[in-house]
């Protein structure tokens, strides 16, 4: 039987990439492509697939928020993520949000097959470190483990603040996200606000500092 997957990104080479990838594997069937999430429910009811592929960043609607949406539309579902993202920046929140596993877009074709595979099979695809690190959270208790300041932004903000974190400018942020300089602005407001910062400087410091590391591990 073969599976229908449908691939939600808005690089249209890295759409075609995927694709080729996954349309040479016998079972595996590419049914359709979307460049945003609110294309991707668009066609979702009618093409009906078994798995879909999401990249985080997307125009609008994010990968993670687009995650929920599609749980909620069929819980049968089965949702991958695949980006640019460092994993331990997104792929407990993409969890979190219903995913079956997360992997990265600059891993060779086969790791991207083996994921689908793996998550066809019911299995959660991610590295074996963050397996680890999730299991000890789940353990000891959320609040105690994977513990971050970070926990208070939304998908989105995170996303800004991790761009700020390195060396964006914010018209380069607004151009990457499909959003306006002033949204990006009010979003680092938001941030500065709910980590407690007081001034855009403070901002970066925190942000390069948590990307480097010290909050991102």
């Amino acid at each position: 039987m073969t599976t229908r997957i449908l691939l939600v990104d808005d690089h249209p080479l890295m759409r075609k990439g995927l694709a080729l990838t996954l349309d040479a594997e016998a079972d595996l069937e590419v049914v359709g492509q979307a460049s945003d999430a609110e294309e991707a429910l668009g066609v979702f009811d009618d093409l009906a697939p078994d798995l879909v592929l999401v990249d985080v960043s997307l125009p609008g609607m994010n990968g993670i928020e687009l995650v929920k949406h599609l749980i909620v539309r069929d819980e049968e579902v089965k949702v991958l993520v695949v980006s640019r993202h460092d994993e331990s920046l997104y792929a407990e929140r993409a969890v979190r949000a219903g995913a079956k596993g997360y992997v990265s877009k600059l891993e060779a074709d086969e790791a991207i097959v083996k994921a689908v595979r793996y998550v066809l099979r019911g299995g959660i695809y991610l590295s074996e470190e963050l397996k680890d690190k999730l299991l000890f959270g789940a353990a000891v208790g959320r609040k105690d483990a994977m513990q971050s300041p970070l926990e208070v932004l939304s998908d989105r903000e995170l996303e800004v603040f991790e761009m700020t974190g390195r060396g964006l400018p914010t018209k380069e942020i607004a151009e990457r996200l499909h959003l306006s300089v002033k949204t990006v602005e009010s979003y680092r407001a938001r941030i500065k606000t709910k980590l407690g910062l007081e001034s855009g400087t403070e901002l970066m410091q925190h942000a390069v500092r948590w990307v480097e590391g010290e909050g991102a591990g």
